[in-house]
């Protein structure tokens, strides 16, 4: 079976970045998977899920201008790398190629 090295939570995590784009920050990023999951998320497992995929190069990371409503503060935007993208392909292939096998609930029968 093909290794996709993502937990469930870190592959929506990594799909949320390259969703959001420019407004993939921590605290939006966690927003949104509760909007998108219905499931509750703290901030500080968002920050952990960012700082492990970073880690393991799945992520980028850069600090974003001051933002005046944020009295200054800048923001950390994350960014999916090639490595990022080609792991989200191998984790959909796999997931894909299992429905496919299950019976009844092929994707080409949908």
């Amino acid at each position: 079976m093909l290794e996709t090295k993502l937990g469930e939570f870190e592959e929506v995590i990594l799909l949320l970045v390259g969703i959001l784009e420019e407004e993939a920050y921590a605290y939006h990023i966690a927003r949104v998977f509760e909007d998108e999951t219905g499931r509750k998320v703290s901030i500080g497992a968002t920050h952990s899920a960012l700082k492990r995929l970073e880690g393991k190069g799945f992520l980028s990371s850069s600090m974003s201008d001051p933002f005046d409503e944020r009295g200054g503060r800048r923001r950390r935007i994350f960014k999916v790398t090639a490595y990022g993208v080609k792991t989200l392909k191998e984790a959909q292939a796999l997931r894909l190629s299992l429905w496919n096998q299950f019976p009844g609930l092929s994707t080409d029968s949908i």
